[in-house]
């Protein structure tokens, strides 16, 4: 591989990881207080450890920014356009759920809102796996966790209307 291009692969891993890092920066500002907010509300019995999320969105975070980062190596914006482009209101929607449930306690919003970034995720991976079926794979753990998570925010949301609107 030439410096000139192993220069620009690194600085591209680079700039997706500092990408996906800062949503999640951005949705771990709003569960700052979020803590006793969690623990007091009714938690139906498949409800993970409060701990494991931090553990979990790390890994997750870090295999979304290498799938984006495989695909704009096989040719950037200009040849995978859509695959990159729908990755990026994804991580949009995924940065926003946290303010929405933990900041300003909106059940009904975050459940839409994680709804949507389950669909978002869902076209996102196939387009990914159209270009580079690694990229694509290493979406489906994170498919899979909002799929777990966008049914935690319906029985959350159910068990604890007094809590969240």
């Amino acid at each position: 591989m030439a410096p000139q291009s192993r220069s620009k692969d690194i600085l591209g891993l680079t700039g997706w990881l500092v990408t996906c890092y800062a949503v999640s920066a951005v949705g771990a500002l709003a569960t700052v207080q979020a803590q006793p907010f969690y623990t007091q509300m009714l938690q139906p019995s498949w409800a993970p450890p409060s701990w494991l999320f931090g553990q979990v969105w790390t890994a997750l975070y870090t295999m979304m920014a290498i799938a984006a980062w495989l695909v704009w190596r096989s040719g950037g914006f200009r040849s995978n356009g859509v695959a990159l482009c729908l990755f990026l209101p994804q991580l949009a929607l995924n940065g926003i759920w946290s303010w929405l449930f933990f900041t300003w306690n909106f059940g009904l919003a975050a459940l839409s809102d994680i709804i949507f970034l389950w669909l978002f995720i869902s076209a996102t991976l196939l387009q990914l796996w159209r270009v580079r079926p690694l990229a694509g794979a290493l979406l489906i753990p994170y498919l899979l966790w909002v799929g777990y998570a966008a049914a935690l925010t319906y029985a959350l949301w159910q068990l604890n209307p007094g809590f969240l609107g």
